[in-house]
């Protein structure tokens, strides 16, 4: 009788190896080929995204510039107090006098004292003067000498700042940047008066919506025409919504002045019409209005297109049978075909809100006082005050607080419920 059952041992692979093993095998082989072919896009996302966000979240919080400039003076004021309500004895300054020589060999004073006049202003000047003097210092009674060079030497709170602002690392930038300052009794709000971020940071959500509802108020309809007219009119009508696109944004920025200025060419019109007086023309420009009529025409096509992409694939079988069942318009339009388009609404409310929460040249050129965004505040500190500590700290504030609202979205709305098409 012949033996049927199956010889023991692991089943082998053609070449004599365990299956097993060479499918393992064949299995990493393929992994390593996909991973080479996605490593040029992970370099490049690493070297233009994640690597700048990083020096920005280090910048925010990076303040090696006092204590590697004044050394001796960090140590010797270890030991004073700014409860004591005078200027440090005659050690610190001794320290003071050494570390000076030797940053303003290296010209590096200036720079710690713009540092420090961050925090408390008229300091860069102190140190810009007793640098020039420094040299002339002669040995013993620095703390008379210094004074007398500027009597700021003396002020508590410039030792106070110096002395708080010794460590590496500091909070004090993103302390600033939500009009909070740090003294000796704690943290506290600037006075009023002084207070410009929170309120910035404010404006710049409320005009981010209404950018986004506008875009949504005219896009939704434009969308809907695209995907329901004959193809050839359509592919004219896509053509006048892409041409945006084709156009220089300061062009188109610069169109919107002479279009909305009070001299222009809608107010001219009104006036012609008898719409408005001429002694009261409607002042459309260099405010907010002016920000969220320049903003919504050019995101508007970052409306249109997910809607549009998504509209198209919506059978009208759909809306014909709601109608054929007794549905009225409005019925079939709200119950039938509103649910199927939200997936785009809320790919293109993203995309709209991400991109105008950070725009800052189009509020620069039309916002005025009013219209101004945070992001101009950040552009103003990384290339004109050059506090990039504190543009840094707007710059993370900002990402934060859209990582926030986007966490929230995906709670209320799911973000996998977000369709391009």
């Amino acid at each position: 009788m012949t033996d049927m059952t199956a010889p023991s041992g692991p089943m082998l692979a053609a070449d004599g190896t365990p299956l097993k093993q060479s499918l393992a095998r064949a299995l990493r082989r393929q992994k390593r080929r996909a991973l080479m072919l996605i490593a040029p896009l992970l370099l490049f996302i690493v070297v233009t995204f994640l690597m700048p966000i990083g020096d920005m979240l280090f910048r925010s919080v990076e303040n090696s510039i006092v204590p590697d400039t004044l050394p001796l003076t960090v140590e010797a004021l270890k030991d004073w107090a700014p409860s004591s309500g005078e200027a440090p004895g005659e050690p610190v300054f001794a320290a003071l006098a050494a570390d000076l020589k030797i940053a303003v060999a290296a010209k590096r004073h200036t720079r710690v004292g713009s540092r420090l006049n961050y925090e408390t202003p008229g300091i860069s000047s102190l140190f810009r003067k007793t640098g020039r003097k420094v040299k002339k210092l002669k040995e013993g009674d620095y703390r008379e000498q210094f004074i007398k060079i500027h009597k700021g030497w003396g002020d508590v709170a410039v030792w106070e700042t110096i002395k708080r602002l010794s460590g590496k690392y500091t909070t004090s930038y993103f302390l600033s940047s939500v009009d909070a300052e740090a003294t000796e009794d704690g943290v506290r709000m600037k006075p009023e008066k002084e207070r410009i971020y929170l309120f910035l940071l404010k404006r710049t959500l409320i005009l981010s919506i209404t950018i986004t509802i506008t875009c949504l108020m005219f896009g939704y309809p434009l969308a809907w025409l695209l995907a329901n007219l004959p193809m050839r009119t359509s592919n004219l009508l896509m053509i006048l919504v892409l041409l945006p696109f084709w156009t220089s944004l300061l062009v188109r920025t610069s169109a919107w002045i002479v279009l909305l200025q009070q001299q222009g060419v809608v107010n001219n019109v009104l006036v012609a019409l008898g719409l408005v007086s001429d002694d009261n023309r409607l002042d459309m420009m260099f405010n907010a209005t002016g920000t969220v009529i320049a903003m919504t025409h050019i995101l508007l096509p970052f409306m249109i297109l997910p809607l549009y992409s998504v509209m198209k694939t919506i059978p009208p079988t759909y809306l014909r049978a709601a109608k054929s069942l007794g549905a009225t318009d409005w019925t079939a339009f709200w119950r039938v075909y509103f649910p199927q388009t939200v997936p785009g609404i809320g790919a293109g409310a993203i995309l709209v809100f991400i991109l105008s929460i950070g725009y800052y040249i189009t509020p620069e050129l039309v916002g005025g006082t009013s219209g101004i965004f945070i992001s101009n505040r950040i552009a103003y500190h990384i290339s004109s005050s050059l506090n990039w500590g504190l543009g840094a700290a707007l710059g993370v504030m900002l990402l934060v607080v859209v990582l926030v609202l986007y966490g929230a979205y995906d709670r209320i709305v799911g973000i996998d419920n977000v369709k391009l098409g």
